[in-house]
């Protein structure tokens, strides 16, 4: 006997009813009518863990209803190694699993390389190649849908945590980028940020505009509350000089005197400031006391030498060098803050790991450097370890 047949979605129908719902419930409308329009006995979206390291099951079919009986500690997480979502979220390709019961296909939900969760679909019938890519359509339109909704609601904030936050750790994720990956044609970038017990001050930040790629990576002095403090006067600035238009120098300037404006002696941040302009494939880089960068070329990968000036903060009127670095296609730049070279890590050769994985996307680099320095330090991470990815396709 034939399995029954699998229908493909109608992606406008599909829109419109999440877009007829409430924020909150738009995730649940949405896998409603997918499992309508599929015949389909489940349908469920998971939520990627703010650690990287887990799923939720954030929303699904009739889940409106079960919700209302649920507490936070009965949503179904999932530990991601080895399972199939690790997989599907690795690689971003949909998988297929059918049998005599039925077909589960579990697919990405991403927006520009940055990864938001899966959407799981079990169906009576093997949905054949156009209906995959039906499904796979849908689910780039549900990350359109999470990104929009999640403004007006924490739920998903909660779903994602897997662990209460700390007061620091609350201030320092609002330094951060809404999306730690963005792809673009020129150009793919991914940051990702391993906290440490006690949070460090890191932060990582960049903005696009039509002619520029701006980058930043930062590591405040001190823990806790204090640091993240200094994070937040620093990046503050940071972004307010970029958005008025600054050239790197003066975003450096201004955001250092604002900072000893509002910090004590003795408090400072370390950091790089990069600017790329992407028309003549050139980056400018401010280098305030911080780490190193590194260049994967050709397979090989380098320290990038460069001058150090002062960290930010220290003296008021300070004037920082500008450096200039050309960029070929094909080249990784990868920035880290020391929590990635700490001494108890000194078993990780950042440079070996970086050949090892040339070939890989930035997004697995990043959160394969914060793997094997969680691995190097025995869980034992004294300062946050924070990375920057930059490929440059040219």
């Amino acid at each position: 006997m034939s399995s029954p047949r699998v229908p493909p979605l109608d992606l406008r129908e599909l829109l419109d009813r999440a877009e007829s719902a409430s924020p909150v419930e738009a995730i649940d409308v949405m896998a409603d009518a997918m499992a309508e329009m599929l015949s389909a006995t489940e349908v469920w979206f998971w939520i990627t863990d703010l650690s990287g390291r887990a799923v939720a099951r954030f929303g699904g079919t009739n889940a409106n209803a079960a919700r209302l009986h649920h507490r936070a500690e009965d949503v179904p997480v999932v530990r991601l190694a080895g399972t199939v979502y690790e997989r599907v979220l690795r690689s971003q390709r949909p998988d297929l699993r059918s049998g005599p019961d039925g077909s589960r296909l579990v697919v990405p939900v991403a927006d520009r390389g940055d990864t938001m969760g899966l959407v799981e679909v079990y169906t009576p019938g093997v949905p054949d190649e156009a209906v995959i890519a039906s499904i796979a359509a849908a689910a780039r339109a549900l990350a359109y849908v999470v990104v929009g909704a999640r403004r007006h609601t924490d739920l998903f904030e909660w779903a994602q945590r897997s662990a209460p936050f700390s007061l620091a750790a609350e201030i320092q994720r609002r330094l951060l980028p809404s999306a730690f990956t963005c792809e673009a044609g020129q150009f793919t970038v991914s940051g990702w940020l391993e906290p440490a017990n006690a949070v460090g001050g890191d932060t990582f930040d960049y903005a696009l505009d039509r002619d520029s790629l701006h980058l930043s990576i930062t590591d405040a002095v001190g823990h806790d509350v204090t640091a993240a403090l200094l994070a937040t006067v620093l990046v503050g600035s940071l972004r307010n000089g970029r958005r008025h238009r600054l050239d790197l120098r003066d975003q450096a300037t201004t955001a250092n005197d604002a900072l000893v404006g509002y910090s004590q002696p003795g408090e400072f941040v370390t950091g790089q400031l990069v600017r790329v302009d992407r028309a003549r494939a050139r980056l400018a880089i401010v280098n305030a006391g911080h780490p190193l960068p590194y260049r994967v070329r050709a397979g090989g990968a380098e320290v990038v030498d460069l001058a150090i000036d002062l960290p930010f903060g220290l003296y008021a009127g300070h004037g920082f060098t500008v450096q200039h670095l050309d960029l070929r296609p094909g080249d990784r730049i990868v920035l880290v803050t020391d929590g990635i070279l700490e001494r108890n890590a000194e078993a990780l050769d950042v440079e070996a790991l970086l050949a090892d994985t040339a070939d890989r996307h930035p997004r697995e680099v990043v959160y394969t450097l914060g793997e094997e320095v969680l691995a190097a330090t025995g869980g034992d991470l004294r300062d946050d370890a924070t990375v920057v990815c930059l490929d440059w396709h040219g």
